[in-house]
């Protein structure tokens, strides 16, 4: 049994990755490029991706391939239909994320509610020192407590975040994507809550329902200036929005732990925006804590072998 790895650079060094219990060959490869795709599983049984693309002419021209193991929940970079198409088995990674992502969400909700960044940067600036007193007064700083927290999204990751908020006092409310209905009462429209919210996070996939469900209409809409959060999917939000939505004040500040390039190029609109006080972004990173990825890379070999054993797990199928 052959098995691939086209981009274990994506995991941290320190992470241990087990060898399956079976007899196999594994050839690891620090990261592959889309030429070098379809050359590298021409002979794989399993392959094993992150963020690489396979597409459906890669994965024909594999004809010995059987699995595709994603280290990862996403799976818009793997054509389920092709695999569907030839039996091919897709599992992906589950609930690896549950602590790593909403501490982070709440990481950037904090950095930015008491300006954090902007102050390290005062302080690096020698401001402190002009004040001639023990503090100073040049950025806002707002409490957690007794605000509106909309959350799009209401898998696990977003039940996370909603306990969190919650025990620190926020009002919760959860929505589905723009033009979803009949959630129930527990659910908050979506144009009710870009109102009534002083902080919205995503948590939510990235679909042609979800693209860009937060563009310039949405922001003018959020009547309360809240602070925006997205460590879901690039792609999520209008990016080129967010710079004149800060500007306009539709905003009071924003975080981003991802795009959609990644890297974002020189000229993407993220990179204008790095030296605001009210703007955030890390890399793609708020999955990435030593346990959390040490999950995903536990969990990845138990769905290899699963699939060995003739009982698969965490099998994805194409959208209906």
């Amino acid at each position: 049994m052959k098995i691939v790895f086209l981009d274990r650079e994506t995991l941290s060094p320190q992470t241990v990755l087990r060898s399956p219990s079976f007899p196999h060959e594994l050839k690891l490869h620090s990261r592959t490029a889309p030429t070098e795709v379809s050359t590298r599983i021409s002979d794989a049984h399993i392959v094993v991706v992150n963020k690489v693309k396979l597409s459906a002419q890669d994965i024909a021209a594999a004809p010995n391939l059987r699995m595709i193991a994603i280290a990862a929940t996403g799976t818009d970079n793997v054509d389920l239909v092709a695999c569907q198409a030839r039996g091919i088995v897709v599992s992906n990674i589950r609930n690896y994320a549950k602590h790593t992502v909403p501490e982070h969400t709440f990481a950037l909700i904090f950095a930015l509610r008491r300006s954090v960044a902007a102050y390290l940067q005062s302080v690096r600036d020698g401001r402190w020192q002009q004040a001639q007193q023990f503090c100073f007064f040049d950025h806002p700083i707002r409490d957690l407590t007794a605000s509106t927290l909309g959350i799009i999204g209401d898998g696990v990751l977003g039940q996370a975040v909603a306990s969190i908020g919650r025990a620190l006092g926020l009002r919760v409310l959860f929505t589905g994507h723009k033009g979803r209905t009949g959630q129930g009462n527990l659910y908050t429209p979506f144009e009710d809550m870009l109102r009534q919210a002083d902080i919205i996070t995503l948590h939510c996939p990235l679909n042609a329902q979800t693209r860009n469900m937060i563009g310039p209409d949405e922001f003018a809409a959020m009547a309360r200036r809240p602070l925006l959060i997205n460590t879901a999917r690039g792609g999520l939000v209008d990016e080129a929005a967010v710079g004149p939505a800060l500007d306009a004040g539709h905003i009071s500040g924003a975080a981003f732990d991802v795009a959609s390039v990644e890297p974002p190029p020189p000229d993407h609109p993220f990179m204008a925006l790095l030296d605001r006080p009210n703007f955030i972004l890390t890399p793609h990173v708020a999955w990435a804590s030593d346990e959390a990825m040490q999950g995903l890379a536990d969990q990845l070999i138990d769905n290899i072998e699963g699939f060995f054993h003739g009982a698969p797990v965490n099998v994805m199928e194409p959208a209906p």
